[in-house]
């Protein structure tokens, strides 16, 4: 799943190549994937883009009219051309969900792969419009998100940090993958209670955050649109290396399974050695 950093380097890319250049063609081949029915999306045809923004894990795109607001859920991205395919498009038959075409020839496609089909298109005459945009938490690069404000958020629910960090209307843009590099970064279960922690933990957790996300915008910023997924794979250190030795203990990073995802972490840095039952038993092996 495309998380902060992807997005924001994403969303840079697109403004880069989008950027006063006319809307010319709109085809729509995903048809439950499109949210909205006024604006209708022919409208955005004949614009001119202004640019495209980051909200959280949104993509937004300003015609100067509507925006064309994106969520690529799990399976979702978008793919660049300086030049547009010119073939046909047929529904159902492809993983394209909708093609932008653009005065100058290029243009992208939406794309989602996989079985679940969660991508979502929305239409609006600004992003506030969409509503789990405007229920949108706190962006934690942004510098509003101070270890007080991190403090505020995790004293206000009994969660886990696993949840705290990945429910979008507390902290905006962190997903399955980063929350698990943050956790381990900050020595910190991902079970673990958020009223729980004590103020050194807390700035651990800060730190570990900013720090994990700032990094990765960083790489991502000198990568190609089509180079974004393989950079965060190969930069991650627990996500997605169960089985492999921790880098930083040398422990075997191990893995709690979930219905349709999973979590990675270290027992030696994160849970005092102890292995974490699967999910589905809801606590601590003993």
């Amino acid at each position: 799943m495309p998380e902060l950093p992807e997005v924001q380097a994403l969303t840079a890319g697109l403004a880069d190549h989008m950027a006063g250049k006319r809307v010319e063609r709109c085809q729509l081949t995903s048809f439950s994937a499109l949210k909205t029915v006024e604006p209708p999306l022919e409208e955005l045809i004949g614009r001119t883009v202004v640019t495209v923004e980051r909200r959280g894990k949104f993509v937004c795109i300003d015609s100067g009219g509507p925006w064309l607001v994106v969520h690529l859920a799990r399976g979702g991205w978008v793919k660049w051309y300086d030049a547009l395919p010119k073939g046909p498009l047929r529904p159902g038959r492809s993983p394209i969900a909708l093609r932008v075409g653009l005065d100058d020839g290029s243009g992208l496609d939406i794309t989602e792969m996989g079985h679940e089909k969660r991508l979502a298109l929305w239409v609006v005459r600004a992003p506030e419009d969409v509503e789990p945009l405007a229920a949108l938490g706190i962006d934690p690069l942004g510098p509003d998100f101070t270890v007080d404000a991190l403090a505020s958020i995790l004293a206000g629910t009994s969660a886990t940090l696993k949840t705290v960090l990945t429910t979008q209307s507390l902290i905006a843009g962190v997903g399955n993958a980063y929350s698990d590099e943050a956790l381990h970064r900050a020595r910190l279960s991902p079970y673990k209670k958020s009223g729980n922690l004590d103020g050194a933990e807390v700035g651990r957790l800060h730190d570990a955050v900013v720090g994990v996300l700032g990094e990765a915008v960083g790489r991502a910023a000198s990568l190609g649109i089509a180079e974004l997924k393989g950079d965060k794979k190969r930069a991650m250190q627990v996500h997605g290396r169960t089985g492999e030795p921790c880098p930083v203990c040398g422990d075997t990073v191990r893995q709690v399974s979930f219905a349709t995802k999973s979590l990675q972490y270290c027992p030696t840095c994160q849970t005092g050695g102890k292995a974490l039952a699967d999910r589905r038993l809801s606590r601590l092996l003993k």
